[in-house]
């Protein structure tokens, strides 16, 4: 029976975390900037490093490190805000007019729960994602690749629920087309 117990908790675990990462993504496609950092834990770290083409044998140097190279993003939540803000302005010359955005999220899959499924306090989940995002006349850019989250039980400005207390975003491609990275992932 505690197996099963397990099972079914896991299962639900699951489907929260998913619904968790559907409305967030809901929040960025409607640019309720300000909803979405209320699910952001105050130590966040959202972090998109670069990636190379490299030979066989030399993974461990297709992404850039944290710390020591450059990276698309490596921000905590005030730098996080401070985006918003200069969004929110309505002169952010990269999103005047504003972007039309769809930030699809799936394959989710929890990597790590602590302490149990009955309980958790601190769920590890990767998902796959695309974002669709064109604005004016011409210009579209989809990027694809996937995620790893660290999320937090806590009690944020959202109230009682998950926060993103870990982000790393590793885009499928390695050459970004895109004019600007002014969305959030």
């Amino acid at each position: 029976m505690a197996e099963r117990d397990t099972r079914i908790d896991r299962l639900f675990l699951r489907q929260e975390i998913a619904d968790f990462f559907y409305r967030e993504a809901e929040l960025l496609d409607h640019h309720r900037y300000r909803e979405w950092l209320d699910l952001l834990a105050e130590d966040i770290r959202y972090w998109m490093p670069m990636r190379r083409n490299v030979k066989f044998g030399e993974a461990e140097r297709e992404f850039t490190r944290a710390g020591s190279d450059i990276n698309w993003f490596d921000e905590g939540k005030e730098t996080l805000a401070r985006r918003v803000k200069q969004i929110e302005t309505g002169i952010h010359w990269a999103e005047e007019p504003r972007s039309r955005l769809s930030h699809l999220v799936t394959n989710v899959q929890l990597q790590g729960v602590e302490p149990c499924f009955a309980d958790p306090q601190e769920v590890s989940a990767t998902c796959r994602f695309l974002i669709y995002r064109n604005r004016v006349e011409t210009e579209t850019d989809i990027l694809v690749g996937r995620r790893e989250d660290v999320l937090r039980r806590g009690s944020g400005e959202a109230g009682d629920g998950w926060l993103v207390a870990r982000r790393k975003i590793i885009l499928d491609q390695n050459v970004l087309l895109s004019k600007n990275l002014t969305f959030f992932i």
